[in-house]
């Protein structure tokens, strides 16, 4: 594919104002992320991560989050909270004792929930013990043990069967031997499935990618070594990728701000094959500044992981993104939930 046919129109240029009532939150919980679909049924289905708030926000999710699912009517919700998909099961599960940072897609007649999920053996941490310092020695424990799982159910409400074992693990002595987390799926019209992931490296954050036959088939590396090399120092995470016209596209968070200009920002690569990936010609996708259909401005303490839905064609129609209010970091967040931005 030539370098024309890669390029676009910005994706920046189609985010619309936010509902301010949109999205979702709920009342006492944390709301981390947010992936959308379109259900059987023909309303709309969120899956995002939960945990209650009295525990801190960033050392909390890694030993409470689950992952749950809300309806609505509308695509940009507002989003009415239903059930827990992947509560607890006990710390002799892989996943046992935390689920977190879900993506639902569907390949042919059966619904496939990608995940995080990690186990302790200990007792539970009370929110004091969370909070005598950033990441304490119990979240570093839970952190080692994070691993991607697939989910399947014949319904968008289940019920789901949970793997007994990781769909994607770390490699010894590999760049991605620490854990393996933000899983990101690409269901392809032949049912392969490719699955980015991010891993954590002495240099920094980065992406990998493996692929499996389908649903049912084991996941293996594309690539040994990393996809999208930033210079410069420049790395992103919260991958979302999806295929478009013949290529594929991908959003993903600015950590140090040196591609966009702005610290986690959004940023749009573009790919010919899915395995070498370029920056779009403009490629900021995103920023925190968001425009909110009342006619107000607000900069959001944060704005990541971001997900799209999709309408019947393929076509996206809405960015989902995980936001928080405060003046920036995790631990200044008061308030979390999913927003929803519209797109032309």
């Amino acid at each position: 594919m030539r370098d024309n046919e890669l390029t676009g129109a910005p994706f920046m240029a189609r985010l619309q104002p936010a509902p301010a009532g949109g999205g979702f939150r709920r009342d006492g919980w944390w709301v981390w992320g947010g992936s959308p679909i379109r259900g059987e049924d023909g309303r709309f289905h969120l899956f995002a991560s939960c945990w209650p708030k009295r525990f801190p926000f960033f050392e909390g999710y890694i030993a409470y989050s689950r992952v749950v699912r809300a309806v609505s009517d509308s695509p940009a919700g507002p989003y009415t909270y239903v059930e827990e998909v992947l509560p607890p099961r006990g710390s002799g599960f892989w996943d046992g004792r935390m689920t977190h940072n879900p993506t639902i897609r569907r390949c042919g007649d059966r619904y496939l929930l990608f995940y995080i999920g990690a186990t302790h053996d200990g007792p539970d941490p009370s929110p004091e013990e969370l909070g005598i310092e950033q990441f304490p020695p119990v979240c570093n424990a839970i952190y080692r043990t994070v691993r991607i799982g697939m989910a399947v159910a014949d319904s968008v409400a289940g019920p789901w069967r949970r793997p007994e074992r990781p769909v994607l693990q770390p490699r010894p002595e590999k760049w991605d031997n620490t854990v393996v987390t933000n899983p990101a799926p690409v269901v392809l019209e032949d049912g392969r499935i490719l699955l980015y992931y991010r891993s954590n490296t002495p240099r920094g954050l980065r992406l990998g990618v493996a692929a499996a036959a389908g649903p049912d088939a084991p996941f293996e590396r594309l690539r040994d070594d990393p996809v999208l090399q930033l210079p410069g120092g420049n790395f992103v995470e919260d991958p979302f990728v999806w295929r478009n016209d013949g290529r594929y596209e991908m959003l993903a968070k600015d950590m140090t701000g040196g591609i966009t200009g702005e610290q986690h920002a959004g940023v749009h690569a573009l790919s010919p094959d899915a395995l070498d990936w370029r920056l779009a010609p403009q490629p900021k996708a995103w920023s925190k500044r968001i425009r909110w259909d009342d006619g107000s401005e607000t900069v959001q303490g944060a704005l990541e992981r971001p997900q799209l839905l999709f309408d019947q064609s393929g076509a996206p129609t809405h960015l989902f993104a995980a936001t928080a209010d405060g003046p920036g970091g995790f631990r200044n967040a008061k308030n979390t939930w999913t927003l929803a931005v519209p797109l032309r």
